[in-house]
Formats: structure tokens, sequence, C-alpha cells
């Protein structure tokens, strides 16, 4: 039997270091990502364009004064597709992942609840389950997505 190295060895010994040159590389986008981009996995929030839209200021209101409105519902679509389709699922239709938004009440109470829950996102035992937007998206945008939400609000 020949001792002679065969001529994949020094591919072998290359090999090891490179991929732990990777999965080093790996681990590091991983700890140096914000803690909003990892709760929406690959996903960067976008800015939602208002055009056409009252301006509401710096008072947050306390219920929705789009509700009803057209051209909220249709700025709201695109806000939501954007934003929150990615988890909650297309036409708000949840698989599973996050809260099926056509249950959401309607209302007062379902706004309350709605602006609260997307100001300031949900955390349970460290892990971010939503990530806040209060700072991401306009109120304009926020009251924009729940009237979006009513339109397509199931018993």
């Amino acid at each position: 039997m020949s001792k002679t190295p065969s001529a994949r060895a020094p591919f072998r010994r290359a090999l090891i270091p490179a991929l732990l040159l990777l999965a080093g590389a790996g681990a590091a986008t991983q700890v140096l990502a914000p803690r909003q981009v990892l709760a929406h996995g690959d996903m960067v929030p976008h800015a939602v364009d208002t055009t056409g839209l009252k301006p509401l200021g710096k008072d947050w209101e306390a219920s929705n004064p789009y509700r009803g409105s057209d051209r909220a519902k249709e700025i709201g679509a695109t806000g939501y597709n954007q934003n929150c389709a990615r988890c909650h699922g297309l036409d708000a239709k949840s698989g599973g992942i996050a809260p099926d938004l056509r249950y959401l009440d309607v209302g007062a109470d379902g706004d309350e609840w709605f602006l609260e829950r997307i100001r300031t996102g949900a955390e349970r035992d460290g892990k971010v389950y939503m990530p806040a937007f209060e700072g991401i998206l306009s109120q304009e945008a926020m009251w924009a997505i729940r009237t979006y939400l009513d339109s397509v609000h199931e018993n």
C-alpha cells in the first residue's frame, strides 16, 4: 500500500478553513443585523406614500380618522402588502405565522389594539414577534393600513 498523499489532500486542507470562514461570515451578519430587520427575516420595512390623505400632525388620533375613505383604503392596501403581508398573509389571511387581521375588532376597540401593536410591536421572552413601526411608518400610513384592514374584516 502506498503512503503517497493523494492529489486531493491540498484541496481537503483548504476546504475546512474556507467553510469555517463562510460560517463565521454568516454568524457575523446575524450579530450585526438590526433587531427590526431580524424580526422580518430579510425584509426591510418600506415607507408608505400617503399623498392624498389629510395630514394628522404630531398628536396621535385615538380612532381612525380615515375610516370609510377609498383613498386611505388604497394607500393602506399598498402599505399592508409592503410591510405586513409577509407575516400576516396576503389579503390579511394569515397562514398561522401571525394573527389573522381579518378578525380584528372594528371600531374604537380594534383601533386602540391596532395602534398600540403597530406602534410598539410585540416581544415575548426577549424574542421579537412583531417589530415596532413607530418612527418608520407615519401616523397617516398606520391609519391607512387600519382602513384597509377594516375593508377585509370578517366576523
